[in-house]
């Protein structure tokens, strides 16, 4: 689940998406051929967000997004559906609550599509029997409660191997270190878990070839920033490392968690593992904040705090090669505003 997350959930702080229109279960439009020559207007930081899918791309701008999807006939098929911006609300300009926000609704809408990207590619998998006997059922109702029941297993899967595994194999060490000490060993260990699982998972090949979408998607974030037409040839050019990417975002979370976990003294294994889910919102809202404060200015501080996140991105980013370009330049293009509103911070 955390590999699902990229600089799309940064983007979902000035766009909220209308639940209506989003893809695998709700109307989508096909979004008609667009010519891949159309200039980019020139942006020196966009809020347009991405993420890596199934043989596809999405994208997320202020009024419109989409998912493009590299068919098993080797054309691209394009979904858009509406970014819905009809006014802010109040918790989107809370510091700490915007990023909680955000964070939730990139699970949620990433999901889906990664979902949808699936189908699209060839790879959905028949529902099993008892699957269609609860769609037969209850309809909608029935697929959306098992999207989200998987989501939730995900979720819980990576708590059980980033949260409860570190602390309990720190308190197999006993009373002999003080609980100052024990934080900073479980998220030593956090650290090195996590880096560990994406080494692990990118060796496979399946994943290689996710992460090449990825690095697709920050180069062509990246060309369109620097103002430059958006072409195959031009987006080659460009870094697939991007200081606001999602994998930059988990690796401040789990350094974020040492300190804000650094109030956490007792010893209970389920006291400490409780502790730390109730206080996950507020390290992830922290982590938002260091993260956006990093993506708007460039000065040795920013740098020092981007450079763990790019030098992991080595992992978790792939070069790509045409194929995958294109894709991603048919996922940008339907989410690029005529009325430059996708400039970062608007």
């Amino acid at each position: 689940m955390p590999l699902c997350i990229s600089t799309s959930w940064i983007s979902a702080i000035w766009n909220t998406i209308d639940p209506r229109e989003l893809p695998g279960g709700f109307p989508v439009k096909e979004e008609p051929k667009i010519d891949k020559k159309q200039s980019a207007c020139a942006c020196k930081q966009t809020s347009i967000g991405g993420q890596a899918l199934i043989e596809g791309i999405m994208m997320r701008g202020p009024h419109q997004s989409a998912m493009a999807v590299r068919r098993p006939d080797k054309s691209i098929t394009t979904e858009t559906w509406t970014t819905f911006s009809g006014g802010r609300k109040w918790y989107h300009s809370v510091p700490i609550v915007r990023g909680c926000v955000s964070f939730v609704e990139s699970l949620r809408v990433g999901y889906r599509c990664l979902m949808r990207s699936a189908d699209l590619a060839g790879f959905e998998e028949e529902p099993s029997g008892f699957e269609k006997k609860l769609i037969d059922k209850f309809g909608k109702k029935a697929s959306d409660a098992l999207t989200y029941l998987a989501m939730f297993i995900g979720v819980m899967a990576a708590v059980l191997l980033f949260m409860v595994l570190p602390s309990f194999l720190v308190g197999l060490l006993g009373e002999h270190i003080p609980g100052w000490s024990r934080t900073i060993l479980e998220g030593v260990l956090k650290i090195a878990l996590f880096v560990l699982y994406l080494a692990v998972v990118s060796r496979s090949e399946d994943m290689h070839r996710m992460f090449q979408f990825h690095g697709a998607e920050h180069k062509t974030i990246a060309c369109y920033e620097a103002g430059e037409e958006l072409t195959p040839e031009n987006v080659k050019k460009y870094t697939r490392f991007h200081p606001r990417c999602g994998t930059s975002f988990l690796l401040i979370v789990l350094v974020v968690s040492m300190l804000v976990f650094s109030f956490i003294t007792w010893d209970s294994l389920v006291v400490r593992v409780l502790l730390k889910l109730i206080l996950l919102p507020v390290t992830v809202g922290i982590s938002f904040e260091i993260i956006r404060y990093a993506g708007r200015y460039s000065n040795p501080l920013t740098r020092l705090i981007s450079a763990p996140g790019l030098w992991l991105q080595r992992l978790t980013t792939a070069e790509p090669d045409t194929e995958h370009i294109e894709v991603a330049i048919a996922a940008m293009l339907p989410c690029i505003p005529d009325d430059g509103s996708d400039q970062w911070g608007n």
